[in-house]
């Protein structure tokens, strides 16, 4: 079906609307008098059995009625009769259908089966929906008004697309007083037809279009999204704010894997790795997508920041520090510079403070020194309505400095008087973005160098890390044993096989039965031993006192052999015990980690790496990626953990390359089998040598 349906329906000549009325406060109304009186130059044509007029203009019995050929319906009629509208309206060649009518699969059983209609008339005829229970379409630039909504939008480069009908106006009221505009608004509805997917793909080659924004709720094709997004990202920032991150999830999980690498965490490792910026609140949302539209991306997260009052400039550095920002480091040769023209009052260091008196000029001569310097990735300018200067010469003075250079400049003019709003507009008219807050301007300084990060994942041909193809005969045969068994989780001996496939260093581990066998595989390894319990029904040992450490003698092996029983046992009389795995106690002092991967209902495989041991689930330190990896994504994986920045500061860093190599086994792994659910190694000790 491609885009060419879509673009009927936001580049519409003829229009229908199903339920257009008269009656004042109704839905259908208010649609056909948006669509009517806000300027659209196609043809519109109200559809009402039961008026010969509607507004004014001549209504038709039906859509089958109408003599001409209709790009795009808007249906506003009751639920129950929206399946046999669409089918009228394939019937008839519509291309594109709007269904703001709600009441379908929310209401339950008997809403679900009119959407079951709805989506047997989409694919018998080929046209594409947008909703159902959606808020409608807005494009500006041709007063195309196919909503109920209140208030009109103004023209502009951003795509707003939302699955929340209530946000899409709220972010009109918001965008009509900060003065944003819109190549359209998309209000998804309940998602029939046309998805995220879908929209990104349109707007990613909309010539209206320079930035795209999403309100997303939920994700049903993570991969297809994934798809659209990457290759859209390239050329348009996406940004995006995604509700629901603290949801609590109904379903237990089996491996650390599952309850560390949570539904929110997948959504962010997966619009990282698309491209998207992720923001978190909605003024968030359209100031990032208007700096990255106007302003280029920082190289780096080394902020300069030049203000005439130092109270505003402390609050920024620590909303900067906070979001891992760093204050550009002035060289020498800077510091000379600025002395050589401000008081010697003022301050020549990072944030500069050039005090309340300073006038225009002396900004413009500190900022042309800071441009030339090669520590600087992006520039904050912060003013207080005091002193000589005004603020729509300092405005003007800034838009002239800002064609000098290729890094980002930002604005915080912290006034709410006219004149300050006079100096934003001059701004933002330039493509200068303008906040009314420093910490505002730092937020959305830092999501530009996200994007910036994010654009080299997308544009590199990183090395790919070689991985040997095990024989995978044997390890399916471990699969279809443990089917035929009925069993969900593979004992450790079976998942040492694996691992020992795809060459993931191991400790030998040997299995025991009785006390006996216990004591003769400790001694086959050697003293001191790790004891760990076996059975199908365990999957986190040490919870119930399964895995006892440093055992250094065969009479401590047959009493912890005994112990474990017990433990075993005592679960439930359900629980099967199957024995203990004997392995070597590591005593060489290293960095305990955890590798791990989890299959995700919407995008598929993950990959988790961070801290590992007992305390995994306490510390939650953990970066989420999708397979296969190759060497620069596995090395993004372990530079986003807290304990690889830990490691480096206390001289001790993590073994990078061998950690790497690892993660690419590991994740070929994964790719190899999907029917792994969920896989952990935890502890993965990585040790000096």
């Amino acid at each position: 079906m491609g885009t060419e349906n879509l673009n009927r329906i936001f580049n519409p000549k003829r229009i229908a609307v199903v339920g257009a009325s008269e009656r004042v406060g109704s839905i259908g109304a208010k649609i056909f008098s948006n669509l009517t009186g806000a300027g659209y130059t196609g043809s519109v044509f109200p559809v009402n059995p039961f008026r010969q007029t509607v507004q004014g203009i001549t209504a038709y019995p039906s859509i089958s009625k109408i003599p001409c050929k209709i790009d795009l319906a808007v249906i506003a009629t009751p639920a129950h009769t929206v399946p046999q509208v669409t089918e009228e309206c394939g019937k008839a060649g519509v291309a594109g259908v709007i269904i703001i009518s709600a009441g379908l699969r929310e209401t339950g059983e008997d809403g679900e089966n009119l959407e079951k209609k709805l989506l047997e008339h989409q694919k018998k005829y080929g046209m594409r929906i947008i909703g159902p229970n959606s808020f409608g379409v807005i494009r500006p630039k041709i007063n195309l008004y196919a909503t109920f909504a209140d208030k009109q939008a103004s023209p502009g480069k951003i795509a707003f697309i939302s699955q929340s009908a209530a946000l899409c106006a709220s972010a009109l009221d918001w965008a009509s007083e900060a003065q944003v505009g819109f190549s359209a608004v998309v209000s998804t509805g309940s998602i029939l037809d046309v998805d995220l997917g879908d929209l990104i793909d349109y707007f990613g080659i909309d010539a209206q279009t320079r930035s795209i924004v999403l309100y997303v709720e939920s994700i049903k094709d993570g991969r297809k999204f994934m798809s659209a997004a990457r290759c859209s990202a390239r050329t348009k920032p996406i940004v995006l704010v995604k509700a629901g991150r603290f949801k609590e999830s109904s379903e237990a999980t089996l491996s650390h894997s599952g309850s560390l690498g949570g539904e929110d965490s997948v959504y962010s490792a997966a619009f990282r790795r698309a491209g998207i910026v992720r923001v978190e609140a909605l003024s968030d949302l359209f100031n990032c997508a208007e700096a990255l539209a106007m302003q280029p991306n920082p190289t780096n997260p080394n902020l300069t920041i030049i203000t005439n009052a130092g109270g505003p400039a402390i609050m920024a550095t620590d909303h900067l520090i906070a979001r891992n920002g760093k204050l550009s480091k002035l060289s020498n040769e800077t510091v000379q510079a600025l002395a050589d023209v401000l008081p010697s009052y003022c301050s020549m260091a990072n944030p500069i403070d050039i005090y309340e008196e300073a006038t225009p000029n002396r900004f413009r001569n500190v900022m042309e020194i800071c441009l030339k310097d090669p520590n600087s990735s992006g520039f904050l300018v912060i003013y207080t309505h005091q002193g000589a200067t005004k603020p729509v010469d300092l405005a003007n003075t800034i838009v002239d400095i800002a064609k000098q250079t290729k890094k980002p400049i930002l604005t915080a003019l912290m006034s709410e008087d006219e004149s300050c709003w006079k100096a934003r507009r001059i701004l933002q008219r330039n493509g200068i973005p303008s906040f009314t807050s420093p910490e505002e301007a730092v937020s959305t300084f830092m999501y530009m160098y996200n994007y910036t990060q994010n654009l080299e994942l997308l544009y590199q041909t990183p090395e790919a890390l070689p991985v040997e193809q095990p024989d995978s005969t044997s390890l399916r045969g471990v699969l279809r044993q443990a089917f035929r068994e009925g069993r969900k989780i593979l004992s450790l001996p079976e998942s040492m096989r694996f691992l020992e496939a795809y060459k993931i260093p191991t400790v030998k581990t040997l299995v025991a039965r009785t006390s006996e066998e216990a004591i003769a595989a400790s001694s086959e390894i050697g003293y001191p031993v790790v004891l760990k319990a076996l059975s199908p029904q365990i999957s986190h040992k040490s919870k119930i006192g399964g895995v006892v450490l440093n055992v250094c003698s065969q009479s401590e092996t047959k009493t912890f052999f005994g112990e474990i029983v017990d433990r075993v046992k005592n679960c439930s009389r359900a629980t099967e015990f199957q024995g203990v795995a004997v392995q070597p106690m590591v005593r060489e002092k290293g960095h305990e980690l955890i590798i791990g991967s989890k299959k995700d209902a919407q995008f598929g495989s993950t990959i988790l790496f961070g801290t590992g041991g007992t305390t995994a689930e306490l510390f939650k330190d953990v970066s989420i990626g999708f397979p296969p990896l190759n060497q620069t994504l596995a090395r993004r994986l372990i530079a986003d953990t807290a304990i690889y920045r830990h490691a480096a500061s206390t001289g001790h860093p993590l073994n990078v390359a061998l950690i790497e190599a690892i993660l690419a086994k590991f994740s070929q792994l994964v790719t190899d089998f999907p029917e792994i659910k969920e896989i952990d190694i935890n502890p993965l000790i990585v040790t000096e040598k």
